[in-house]
């Protein structure tokens, strides 16, 4: 018994090696932590800035983000210091804007300036202009690329421009003050020649959106809306898996905070506070809205996750039938048994006798 004790604590310690997990010593609950309350972390108070209408995280100035003012301002954009709001650069790029609501930074330091405000739905086209990180943060003009967008559907006014991490691609949420708005992608290349049709490929969860971000994993994108926060799974469809509490002021500008799972959220409006709180994770008790069409390519489908599962199940049944084997190995004929054995049967090899009529030397 104590040998069979034995190699099933082997084979218990064999299977939790393999499955990547530790031998647990006390059963113990896991506990979702209650994520911390918003912090203000600074306050946007430069006399140029009357109203922050987006908020984007620098690549290559680690602690700066970058807003800018919403219709009626030139073409420029605010570097900001992330723990004090004072204004370190103005990068103006000499664009004639209309109605700038977003911005966002891609992965090689490309700032993405979104002049697609429509208030009353009237625009041909939007436009979207690029100009590149500066080296050192100062007040400097830049030279710009713009990009021309229209909807398949009509005008829109739209206050929400996210970038996919991973590859750049282009997305627009759309406001809608009654109903649901959309989500509309740009090509994957955009040309800098002519207007780029943007294509619908899926509604836009609901509530009245005024700003997004992705977060750095790209799997989940958090939006901001007049009332509350709400992070999105990015797959096959949008929906919405958690929402959270709202910060002081009207919703305007979310970007990605300054370590993991957090994000920054500001209001409109002259010395607009801008807060630090965690992106909700807590599961959402209504039903998400459904998506028409696919946002992005999900990174596994369903059938793969399937076919992925039942190979992970094979394996285990095959590592388990090879243990089990062992164990009945070992208690069958436990070293002892073995060796008497053998001697019994070359002794018989020696005087030439037969095993008993019926039995059958084992194979060894």
């Amino acid at each position: 018994m104590t040998r069979l004790r034995t190699a099933f604590a082997l084979v218990g310690a064999t299977l939790c090696t393999l499955a990547g997990v530790a031998l647990p010593t006390t059963a113990s609950a896991t506990v979702e932590a209650t994520p911390a309350a918003p912090k203000k972390l600074f306050t946007i108070s430069d006399d140029r800035i009357k109203e922050s209408s987006g908020l984007a995280k620098s690549v290559k100035h680690p602690g700066t983000y970058y807003t800018v003012n919403d219709s009626g301002d030139t073409g420029r954009v605010f570097a900001i210091d992330g723990t004090t709001g004072k204004v370190e650069a103005v990068l103006r790029f000499g664009a004639k804007v209309t109605d700038v609501e977003a911005l966002g930074v891609d992965r090689d330091g490309t700032i993405y300036i979104a002049d697609i405000g429509d208030n009353k739905a009237s625009r041909d086209q939007i436009e979207i202009y690029t100009i590149p990180e500066p080296a050192t943060l100062e007040d400097a003009d830049l030279r710009y690329h713009q990009f021309d967008f229209k909807y398949p559907d009509g005008a829109h006014d739209a206050e929400t421009l996210l970038i996919e991490p991973g590859t750049s691609q282009l997305y627009i949420v759309t406001k809608e003050l009654k109903g649901a708005g959309g989500i509309y992608a740009a090509p994957p290349a955009p040309s800098r020649q002519g207007t780029n049709d943007l294509s619908k490929l899926a509604p836009a969860p609901s509530g009245i959106i005024t700003d997004g971000t992705f977060m750095p994993d790209g799997q989940r994108v958090v939006l901001r809306t007049y009332s509350d926060v709400a992070t999105v799974a990015w797959g096959e469809t949008p929906n919405v898996v958690a929402r959270g509490a709202a910060v002081l002021g009207q919703g305007e500008t979310v970007a990605v905070g300054p370590t993991d799972n957090t994000v920054l959220v500001g209001s409109e409006g002259a010395n607009s506070a801008v807060y630090q709180m965690t992106a909700p994770a807590k599961a959402v008790t209504s039903t998400p809205p459904s998506a028409g069409a696919t946002p992005k390519p999900a990174t596994t489908s369903d059938s793969s996750n399937s076919d992925s599962g039942k190979s992970h199940n094979l394996r285990w049944i095959i590592i388990g039938a090879t243990l089990f084997a062992l164990i009945i190995t070992i208690v069958t004929f436990p070293p002892g048994r073995r060796e008497r054995r053998d001697r019994q049967a070359e002794n018989d090899r020696l005087t030439g006798q037969s095993p008993p009529t019926g039995h059958r030397r084992p194979h060894v």
